[in-house]
């Protein structure tokens, strides 16, 4: 049987680029193979993805050296929509990936257009939203009124009612929720299933794939192999080239006298001493700052967006100068909405707020961009003479700084976006709405000492997120919404360590919660 992809010295260059973004590179994907893609943004993971079915440089511009072939077919023999009965493809924005249409529709789409009979659809669309978590309540709404992580989600419904041989998933899981992400990937990586998929955050998928394929910045194979063996054999040098490594393995990257990685987090702990509670802490959670004047209040608001309905009734919130918050809830809790309230973009439907206004760093960070270079865009930012080459360098765009933001990767175009807001004076109070998707391991980091450094002086910062550990990372006070209403507004560190509580929200604790549960033993 031949393998179901197979990629021979394949090197991919996007059109004006003066260097290849990708290759050259070789590796097959055998039938019933599930493969972890991993690599920095913008070595070139998507663009592989995008040039299985000839995508690129069919429809995205570029040009291509080497042979693909699917199940021993040449990309080329056929058309990139030719293949929609052999690929499917979950895209990094879902909006890439659906129509526009109401969710029943959508999820038909792929079905129609390869001949299902009409009788069969009510029945293959009702088993794929079962499978993906859809509610059949949302079978008539339109997509363009889901919240983004509720778009996933029937973006993923639709590539199983497609039912195609071999899935290319890019980031499934980087907008939806915990609970919500694990489900993804139970349907993506199931065992048998043939699947590439693209991640950041390797950790919670480990466990449910066969291989593991690293790129390193110069977009070539830098290793591969057995998923826990790479982490363990390797990980100083995936670290090196900006992926990000399971807990256990950076804090015994940080504390290498304190953490076995070959032994689970909750294991791992059991020999270590109390009087190292300090080191632990200090790798772990972020340094106490004070905080200040109080810049945006909201007192007994009822927050909707643009035409909806009342999605939170009763909010009531303030926000200091030198506090980062964290936002957190399930997909569709109303964290994007209450963003917009917090920040004065949309005023309360009941109640009031106060204190100036704020800036939003948006889901879509293509909804900030409005020049033809990353240099013109960051030009209205900097106000010393080289200014803009050290917001550049701060960001790590300065091997971009002169391309359109528009052809950027999703890693590099999120960065870009959050320097906009960040390297901006204007701002008091910024919120962050889902600021890691597509991030790297490093930039991920980097991204969290920004944080904290702009709240050092004297910024106030919401952070709207999925990840309970950035949560942790950046955050001394979560906001849990559920249900409609605030249902906790606390320390970041007592939520996390109530598993029940962040249950009943369709949440699930991070994956630091052991070393919470260390602390709290150990009297930290």
């Amino acid at each position: 049987m031949p393998d179901a992809l197979s990629y021979d010295r394949v090197s991919l260059r996007h059109d004006a680029a003066s260097v290849d973004a990708v290759g050259p590179i070789s590796f097959n994907l055998r039938v019933g193979e599930r493969v972890l893609l991993m690599g920095a943004s913008g070595v070139g993971k998507s663009t592989l993805l995008h040039a299985a079915t000839g995508l690129f440089p069919q429809s995205i511009p570029g040009d291509r050296r080497g042979a693909i072939s699917l199940h021993g077919c040449p990309v080329e023999s056929r058309t990139p929509a030719d293949w929609a009965d052999t690929c499917g493809y979950l895209f990094q924005d879902a909006g890439q990936t659906l129509a526009g249409f109401a969710v029943r529709d959508e999820i038909a789409f792929g079905p129609e257009n390869l001949g299902v009979a009409a009788a069969r659809l009510p029945e293959i669309v009702a088993k794929a939203m079962r499978r993906a978590g859809v509610p059949q309540t949302w079978a008539d709404r339109r997509i363009n009124m889901l919240s983004g992580g509720e778009r996933q989600c029937v973006a993923l419904a639709a590539l199983l009612a497609q039912a195609a041989a071999i899935t290319l998933a890019d980031e499934p899981a980087a907008s939806l929720a915990p609970e919500a992400a694990r489900r993804m990937t139970a349907r993506l990586l199931a065992p048998g299933r043939t699947a590439i998929v693209v991640e950041h955050k390797p950790g919670p998928i480990l466990d449910h794939v066969d291989r593991c394929i690293a790129l390193g910045r110069d977009g070539r194979v830098m290793v591969e192999g057995a998923p826990r063996d790479v982490m363990r054999r390797h990980g100083p040098m995936l670290a090196e080239a900006g992926i990000a490594l399971p807990l256990a393995t950076r804090l015994h990257a940080a504390l290498p006298d304190l953490i076995d990685p070959r032994l689970p987090l909750r294991e791992a702990l059991i020999g270590v001493a109390p009087k190292a509670r300090h080191r632990l802490q200090d790798a772990l959670l972020p340094a106490p700052i004070r905080t200040g004047e109080v810049l945006a209040t909201l007192d007994g608001a009822a927050c909707a967006p643009p035409f909806g309905p009342v999605v939170l009734r009763d909010v009531s919130l303030t926000l200091h100068a030198g506090e980062v918050v964290a936002i957190l809830g399930a997909n569709g809790a109303g964290k994007s909405t209450l963003a917009a309230c917090l920040a004065g973009l949309l005023p309360p439907r009941a109640g009031r707020r106060t204190g100036p206004a704020g800036a939003v760093a948006f889901q879509n960070p293509e909804a900030h961009f409005s020049r033809d270079s990353v240099r013109a865009e960051l030009e209205c930012t900097a106000t010393a003479p080289d200014g803009v080459a050290q917001i550049l360098n701060r960001w790590s765009l300065d091997r971009v700084a002169d391309q359109h933001p528009f052809t950027l990767s999703q890693g590099q175009k999120r960065r870009l976006a959050l320097a906009l807001l960040a390297e901006s004076d204007r701002w008091p109070l910024l919120i962050l709405d889902e600021p890691t998707a597509g991030l790297d391991g490093a930039s991920e980091a980097a991204l969290a000492q920004r944080i904290r450094a702009l709240a050092g002086e004297g910024r106030g910062i919401a952070v709207i997120t999925h990840d309970m550990d950035f949560a942790l990372s950046v955050a001394e006070r979560a906001v849990l919404l559920h249900g409609g209403t605030v249902q906790f507004d606390g320390a970041c560190r007592a939520l996390m360590r109530d598993p029940a509580r962040l249950a009943a929200a369709g949440l699930l604790p991070p994956e630091a919660a052991p070393v919470l549960d260390w602390l709290e033993t150990a009297g930290c």
